[in-house]
């Protein structure tokens, strides 16, 4: 029988703290669930250590290996390979809290329709406190709605229906290794809602070889991956302000992607004409930061 939920897990040479998902699923209250792990071409030990947990047979894990892809790339990789109903990602610096598992799949199995793509919940860091608050008063919304609707910031952790990650996979660019994967999330936001877990369902800290700590480096290496973000973003948006915010962040990825004809094919128009001055703006700040904290860096290894 297969069982209802994957967690799935993308890795990078992250053997030195995937230990603790792992004793997480362990202590899960509800192993009805797959742990899947895409190996996103680590050196280090990350094999040998996840062969032994394999042999343990205390929980289902299903191993891939692949040659580095990035992020967006592990993510292809593991949406073709769902086979349960829901998927629940758990990054390899994250735990689960050991009743996830439980709650999650009680509201699916008690509450869910054809109309819900998931289910959303809290993230907190080892001091419990929480990244981003759901109004108590919803029962099912969206990323979207949170986001720019309700203004709150801050991560979630949601498990979404497998069928629905499935129908796209994300681009990839030359010399590239990096597309934002939220942007599948707030298109799917389009045709359905999530259901509402106001509680924590994963531990989240940020460290310094994160996604999350590394965002401005992504913006300077990736642009044309941010690029297809924003474009997917832009008629998304409800308002002009929103609009002219994504359409900056636009402008500014295209001058780092080198694109020079920043309207050919791209949405909302006017928006990104009229976000040309802030844009270029964007993009001196933050290669500014990037500069700034290649210098650190480098002043870091030469002490």
């Amino acid at each position: 029988m297969i069982p209802q939920i994957t967690v799935f897990t993308p890795t990078y040479n992250r053997a030195y703290i995937l230990h603790q998902c792992y004793e997480a699923l362990k202590r899960q209250t509800n192993k009805n669930f797959i742990w899947l792990i895409i190996d996103d071409g680590s050196t280090d030990n990350t094999y040998n250590l996840v062969k032994g947990w394999i042999e343990e047979g205390i929980i289902d894990i299903d191993y891939h290996k692949q040659e580095n892809l990035g992020m967006h790339g592990a993510h292809n990789t593991a949406h073709k390979l769902l086979k349960t109903e829901l998927c629940i990602g758990c990054d390899s610096d994250d735990y689960l809290m050991d009743d996830c598992i439980e709650r999650v799949l009680n509201l699916w199995n008690t509450k869910s329709n054809d109309n819900h793509s998931g289910v959303i919940g809290l993230c907190a860091n080892t001091q419990n406190k929480v990244w981003a608050s759901i109004p108590s008063e919803l029962k099912e919304t969206t990323l979207y709605d949170l986001r720019f609707k309700y203004k709150i910031k801050g991560d979630y952790k949601f498990a979404l229906r497998s069928d629905l990650l499935k129908r796209e996979p994300y681009p990839f660019f030359d010399k590239e290794n990096y597309v934002a994967v939220g942007y599948k999330y707030f298109k799917i936001d389009r045709d359905y809602k999530m259901l509402v877990l106001n509680d924590i369902l994963c531990c989240q800290e940020y460290i310094a070889d994160g996604e999350v700590t590394n965002k401005a480096k992504r913006y300077v290496t990736a642009p044309k991956g941010y690029m297809v973000y924003r474009k997917e973003m832009l008629p998304l948006m409800h308002n002009f302000k929103e609009k002219w915010w994504q359409a900056t962040h636009y402008v500014s990825s295209a001058i780092f992607a080198k694109e020079k004809n920043l309207l050919k094919d791209s949405p909302e128009k006017l928006a990104i004409f009229l976000a040309i001055p802030s844009g270029i703006l964007l993009n001196l700040f933050i290669l500014y930061k990037y500069k700034k904290k290649l210098r650190h860096d480098n002043h870091v290894k030469n002490i």
